[in-house]
């Protein structure tokens, strides 16, 4: 589904990615995990071409992302992203978030926009909460919504770039689980995230990156967590850290 090749990239002279390749299979779901500044959200950012990059190769589904030919908008149209920050339009009700960009890039009739957007948010668990403005829910909540936004799309695959880091602790269970369903019922997904319960409970597979965007270590949680001694020294001081509490 996603296969990316000695994908390198720079701002100015700092390198932000190093000959970055891997492999996503459909219904894989892998997590994109690190140290702050090693590239994770800028690697997943390449995928759908948010992020120019300068060497290498990405295709999605076959498409080359690289191809200067490639329809860009019509290419991300099928690869669902959510953020960090929700990035809901803070003057659009819920249900105009969610039918928007179904009307304006897909071309959906208004009514088949609107059907499709309340059955995504019906599928987060938000349907009371159709006709009310971003800023009237909770984090959680916008959370939820943008990602039943990106499912409302029909998507092949799913970018997650820390959707919980802007959490309070309380909310974080609420949009988890949402992505666990969605792991269960195959959806490709690629999830840059801190939440390692999340990534032992739920992942295929773990990316690991360290500064200088350097893929360390990708291999199945199993490996990754089970076994940490075959891991190398960089990833072995991460996990340690991260585990110990």
């Amino acid at each position: 589904m996603i296969e990316l090749k000695n994908v390198s990239k720079w701002y100015g002279s700092f390198q932000v990615l190093t000959d970055c390749s891997t492999n996503i299979q459909k219904g894989e779901v892998v997590v994109v995990c690190g140290p702050s500044g090693s590239g994770k959200s800028t690697l997943i950012k390449t995928i759908n071409a948010l992020e120019p990059f300068q060497k290498g190769e990405i295709f999605v589904d076959g498409v080359a992302v690289h191809d200067p030919k490639t329809d860009l908008p019509k290419l991300r149209s099928r690869v669902g992203m959510v953020f960090q920050h929700f990035e809901l339009f803070p003057h659009l009700s819920v249900t105009e978030n969610l039918t928007i960009a179904q009307i304006k890039v897909l071309g959906r009739n208004p009514t088949d926009a609107k059907a499709r957007g309340l059955k995504m948010l019906e599928r987060v668990g938000l349907t009371a909460h159709k006709d009310k403005f971003p800023g009237q829910l909770s984090g959680g909540q916008q959370q939820r919504v943008a990602i039943a936004r990106a499912l409302s799309m029909d998507p092949i695959v799913m970018l997650f770039d820390e959707p919980t880091s802007a959490l309070d602790p309380e909310m974080v269970g609420e949009v988890l689980d949402v992505m666990v369903g969605l792991a269960h019922e195959g959806m490709t997904m690629m999830c840059v995230t801190h939440e390692m319960g999340f990534a032992r409970k739920v992942s295929n597979r773990v990316i690991f990156m360290d500064v200088g965007g350097k893929i360390l270590e990708d291999c199945s949680k199993e490996e990754f967590f089970g076994n940490p001694e075959a891991r190398q020294p960089r990833t072995k001081d991460f996990l340690n850290k991260i585990l110990q509490h």
